[in-house]
């Protein structure tokens, strides 16, 4: 009896795995967009996208989005004590710089109180804006701008 019991439960296990092997190397038809290898195979990364350094603004998509970057901005530091993207974009320095100016809406409290300063919520830049990258889309795009959807 307990023989049969050790037997039937070898069995078991074997069956399960080849079921889940099995269920793992049907795909259904789908490619992830690391292509067909492997989850347990080693990959090179894929080189980084060059930024789209043309210090042009890149028109937007829809209303409120926040703008691109139209500028590298690799080692730029913003942290607690310091905050490059000011340098530039402060409104005491946007206009020697050419910069565009931070948005009155970076001034404001969640509450709609106006501040002297840039609100804390809004001072770390690169939460809602982000560069350009001069990248092919990793998967087909059927995206429409609100004004493409108006006509």
């Amino acid at each position: 009896m307990k023989k049969t019991t050790v037997v039937l439960s070898a069995a078991l296990a074997l069956g399960s795995l080849a079921l889940s092997n099995a269920s793992l190397a049907d795909t259904g038809g789908m490619e992830s967009l690391r292509g067909a290898k492997q989850l347990e195979s080693t990959n090179k990364a894929p080189d980084m996208a060059k930024n789209n350094d043309s210090d042009v603004l890149v028109e937007r998509n829809y209303i409120q989005q926040p703008p691109v970057i139209p500028h590298e901005i690799r080692n730029y530091r913003v942290d607690l004590r310091s905050n490059k993207c000011l340098s530039c974009h402060s409104w005491e320095r946007y206009k020697e710089s050419g910069a565009t100016k931070v948005s009155l809406t970076h001034f404001e409290t969640r509450g709609g109180h106006a501040l002297a300063d840039i609100s804390p919520r809004r001072y770390f830049c690169m939460q809602c804006h982000v560069p350009q990258a001069t990248a092919e889309p990793l998967i087909d795009n059927t995206y429409q701008s609100t004004s493409d959807l108006a006509k």
